[in-house]
């Protein structure tokens, strides 16, 4: 049991060597939701608090991401939470795959699978409460319809 013990602890310090990039992409202010839509700075606060730490290029990394193998776990969220919806490149999808975005974000609002209960435990005040999450997805169908219609698609 000893040995085994003893093998874990030199397995767990050997992968801290093999850090996560905590490098946050360049932003560019021009490409930003919030930049460019300028909602009310109570949902400009929302999206900051809950949505960019996954999907934008500017994550707070949290303590525990400097320790495997948690950092790992957080790294692949946060890259595949930029895969499905990056807000400082907003500017750069196409109208209709910027309706699609926000169709998906109000079904993930509505549904409760935004933000992700993993990501509430190491973050509680990024938690929605009933009246902002009505805010946001309000104002997303706001924003959606907006852009439909300047469009017309």
């Amino acid at each position: 049991m000893k040995k085994v013990i003893t093998v874990l602890l030199v397995a767990f310090i050997m992968i801290q060597f093999f850090p996560i990039d905590k490098i946050n992409p360049e932003i560019n202010p021009q490409m930003d939701f919030v930049n460019t839509k300028k909602p009310s700075i109570t949902v400009a606060k929302i999206l900051k608090t809950s949505c960019y730490d996954c999907h934008s290029n500017e994550t707070k990394y949290p303590w525990y991401a400097d320790i495997a193998p948690a950092s790992w776990f957080v790294k692949n969220h946060i890259d595949e939470g930029r895969i499905k919806l990056n807000f400082s490149t907003w500017a750069t999808y196409e109208p209709k795959r910027q309706a699609h975005k926000l169709e998906e974000s109000i079904e993930m609002l509505e549904k409760d699978e935004m933000p992700l209960e993993s990501y509430l435990l190491g973050h509680p005040e990024a938690k929605l409460t009933p009246e902002t999450k009505k805010l946001l997805i309000e104002y997303f169908r706001q924003v959606k319809q907006d852009t439909e219609e300047a469009n017309i698609f």
